[in-house]
C-alpha cells in the first residue's frame, strides 16, 4: 500500500494532467455501449465527442511541459473534494440520463414546448452538459488560465450542441441567418455539376415548416433516368462546418507566434478550402443519388468527414508548414567571393 502511495505521490502531476480526460473515457465508453450506432454517425450523432476527445489530447501534448495543476495542491481540501465529485459528473449523467428517465423527460418536455425535432434535445443537451462539466473539471484542476489552455475543446463541444439545438428548434431553412449562404452554396454546387458534365434545375422551394429552401435538379444528357433531387438546408450545405472551423483555427491561431497578416492569411485559405470541400460533398451526394447508392448514409455518416477531417488536420498542417518555412529562413546562404 506504502509503494503504491509513492507511485502516486511521483506522479501526481502527470496524473493531473490526465484526468480531464480520462474523466470522459468511462463515460464515452458507456455510451458507446448503449448506443454503438450514435458513434458513426457524424450529424445528429456521437462521432464529434470522439473529436472533442482528440482535441483534449492534443492541447496536452501541445503544451505538457507548461501545463501544471497548481490548484490541486492539497490532499484533503474542499478545492479537492469538488474536482473528485466533477471528474464523476459525466458518468453520473450518464447513468442519471439513461436509466432514470431523464432523457425521456427532456424529449417530452421539447415535444410539449413545440420544438419539430424533439426527440433529438436529450443528445444536444448532453453536448451541453459535458461542455459544462468539462469547463468545471478543467476549472478546478487548472485555474482560469486552463480554461484558456483548454478553450479550443470545450468550444468545440459546446458549438456542437449549440448548432444541434438550433437545428431541432428551427429545422430545414427556418434558421435564416445560417440559410443566408445556402443559395449561394446551391448555385456553386450546380456549376460543378454542369462542369463534370451533368444539367441541372435551381429553384426555390417554400414550405410553411421548413422555410425557404433552394431545390436543386441534377441529370445526366446521356440518360435522362439517372437524376436527383434535393433541398439544401443549411445543414447540408455545411455552415456547421464553417462555423467549426471558425472556431478551431481562430483559437489556434491565437497561440501562434505569428504575424496578424499571417494569421489572416492561413485563416482565409483554410475558410475557403472549407467552403470548397462542402460544395464537393454536396455533389458527392447527387452522385450517389444519381447512381443508385445510399445518399442518405453518406449524408450522415461519411460525407461530415470531409470537412471535419480538413479542419482537424489544418492545425497541423500550419505548424508544418511554419517549421518548413523557419528551416528555409536559416538556411545557410552560401558565401560570396570577395572581389579583389
Amino acid at each position: 500500500m506504502q509503494t503504491i502511495l509513492s507511485i502516486l505521490k511521483k506522479h501526481v502531476n502527470t496524473l493531473l494532467k490526465l484526468l480531464p480526460l480520462l474523466a470522459f473515457a468511462v463515460p464515452f465508453l458507456w455510451l458507446y455501449s448503449l448506443h454503438p450506432a450514435s458513434f458513426e454517425l457524424m450529424w445528429k450523432g456521437r462521432t464529434f465527442q470522439l473529436f472533442f476527445v482528440w482535441l483534449i489530447a492534443l492541447e496536452l501534448i501541445l503544451g505538457w511541459e507548461s501545463l501544471q495543476s497548481s490548484k490541486i495542491n492539497k490532499l484533503i481540501s474542499i478545492r479537492t473534494f469538488a474536482f473528485i465529485a466533477a471528474l464523476a459528473l459525466p458518468t453520473i449523467y450518464v447513468i442519471i440520463s439513461n436509466y432514470s428517465g431523464l432523457n425521456t423527460a427532456i424529449a417530452d418536455s421539447a415535444r410539449q414546448s413545440g420544438v419539430q425535432w424533439w426527440d433529438f434535445m436529450p443528445l444536444s443537451t448532453e453536448y451541453l452538459v459535458f461542455t459544462a462539466f468539462f469547463c468545471l473539471i478543467v476549472f478546478l484542476s487548472f485555474g482560469a488560465k486552463g480554461l484558456k489552455v483548454f478553450s479550443v475543446p470545450a468550444l468545440f463541444i459546446a458549438t456542437i450542441g449549440t448548432i444541434y439545438t438550433i437545428d431541432n428548434v428551427y429545422p430545414y431553412g427556418q434558421f435564416t441567418p445560417f440559410q443566408l449562404l445556402v443559395p449561394t452554396t446551391a448555385t456553386l454546387a450546380a456549376a460543378v455539376l454542369n462542369l463534370m458534365g451533368y444539367s441541372t434545375i435551381l429553384t426555390t422551394q417554400t414550405d410553411p415548416l421548413q422555410g425557404s429552401l433552394p431545390l436543386l435538379t441534377a441529370t445526366d444528357p446521356s440518360n435522362p433516368l439517372r437524376s436527383a433531387q434535393f433541398a439544401i438546408a443549411w445543414p447540408c450545405a455545411g455552415i456547421e462546418s464553417l462555423l467549426l472551423f471558425t472556431v478551431v483555427t481562430l483559437l489556434f491561431l491565437k497561440r501562434m507566434p505569428i504575424s496578424w497578416k499571417a494569421k489572416i492569411g492561413y485563416f482565409a485559405i483554410g475558410a475557403a478550402v472549407t467552403y470548397f470541400i462542402n460544395i464537393l460533398r454536396i455533389v458527392s451526394i447527387f452522385m450517389i443519388g444519381m447512381n443508385g447508392g445510399d445518399w442518405k448514409l453518406f449524408h450522415n455518416v461519411y460525407g461530415p468527414l470531409y470537412s471535419v477531417a480538413w479542419i482537424v488536420s489544418y492545425p497541423l498542417i500550419i505548424l508544418g508548414s511554419q517549421s518548413l518555412w523557419h528551416k528555409k529562413s536559416r538556411k545557410p546562404q552560401p558565401l560570396q567571393p570577395n572581389p579583389a
